[in-house]
């Protein structure tokens, strides 16, 4: 089982950055994919990023493709996302999440609480 905790959220104007992390606790950490869901007020929980099991490849939502990036660090137990360029439609609760498979469409197993981000006109 995994524990994950987010942190760095906050209040940003359009076009600045912010740097989300997730702790993650409990057992192989290195054997999880790791993904960033975002959700905003009345919307469904979307998609924003996944890397795989060592970091050696990741894939991106559209929406965020150029300005996100995420990664991680075995050895930290950590998962970031890097968010520039921010845009006011960025704002959302951003929830750090794990799963067992790297593939596209799996089943995340294991959620954080989220962090809020909020991106000011």
């Amino acid at each position: 089982q995994v524990q994950l905790v987010e942190s760095g959220g906050g209040l940003v104007q359009a076009g600045g950055s912010l740097r989300l992390s997730c702790a993650a606790s409990g057992r192989a950490f290195y054997s999880y994919a790791m993904g960033w869901f975002r959700q905003a007020p009345g919307k469904e929980r979307d998609f924003v990023a996944a890397i795989s099991y060592t970091g050696g490849s990741t894939y991106y939502a559209d929406s965020v493709k150029g300005r996100f990036t995420i990664s991680r660090d075995n050895v930290k137990n950590m998962v970031y996302l890097q968010m520039n360029s921010l845009k006011p439609e960025d704002t959302a609760v951003y929830y750090c999440a794990a799963a067992r498979s790297y593939a596209k469409g799996s089943v995340y197993e294991y959620w954080g609480q989220g962090t809020q981000v909020t991106v000011s006109s």
